[in-house]
């Protein structure tokens, strides 16, 4: 038989597990697609990444919250920015009831500075937007986002292009790293250097 103080102990232990709140399974359904969805689109695997994003719009969408289903749409925005892919219909299909700070967000994909409320973006993108620069952006894929959104306003130096290039290329990010690798070759064909045009087309090559 148990003694007192052992049955205090496992009544405790029993009351402890029964308090901590599950979360919903539309959530851990939709963070995993998400997830999942972003290693396949930036390894360059299209066809799986829309079949992850298509679980997470759906378990998303069970909810019947628009605020939900833009923030999956926005992740997707996001991922799409960092590989300068810019088109973003599923947010522009909810964007009328989302949040203002989904909006701000989206704008600032997008490039569309001018009156932007960057108090409502995340804090390494405001920074962003005040600095013109990567500096500061330690996280690899959100330096290619913002790299991304620095690229669409028209603000983004070769410095933060070559750190976009080194990013992906050290995370083994394919699609992106083509995509900046492409950026990097037309302007050093813009700027006459055909021996540094020419290297990068190597390197694309080989990523391809």
């Amino acid at each position: 038989m148990m003694t007192k103080p052992l049955i205090a102990a496992a009544l405790v232990v029993l009351s402890g597990c029964a308090s901590k709140p599950q979360p919903p399974a539309w959530e851990g359904d939709a963070k995993s697609s998400l997830d999942g969805y972003t290693d396949d689109f930036l390894r360059g695997d299209s066809g799986a990444a829309d079949a992850e994003f298509a679980r997470a719009r759906r378990a998303s969408a069970s909810t019947g919250r628009f605020d939900i289903v833009a923030q999956a749409e926005l992740v997707r925005c996001g991922v799409k920015a960092a590989a300068l892919d810019y088109e973003c219909p599923g947010f522009a299909a909810v964007a009328h009831d989302a949040t203002p700070a989904q909006r701000a967000y989206a704008a600032y994909l997008d490039g569309r500075w001018q009156g932007l409320e960057t108090n409502l973006l995340p804090e390494q993108h405001r920074a962003v937007v005040a600095s013109g620069s990567l500096a500061g952006v330690a996280d690899p894929l959100a330096r290619l986002v913002a790299a991304g959104a620095l690229l669409k306003a028209g603000r983004i130096t070769p410095a933060d292009i070559g750190a976009a290039v080194d990013t992906a290329s050290s995370q083994g990010w394919r699609r992106p790293l083509l995509a900046w690798l492409g950026v990097q070759e037309q302007r050093a064909r813009a700027a006459g250097d055909t021996a540094a045009a020419e290297g990068i087309r190597r390197r694309i090559e080989l990523a391809q």
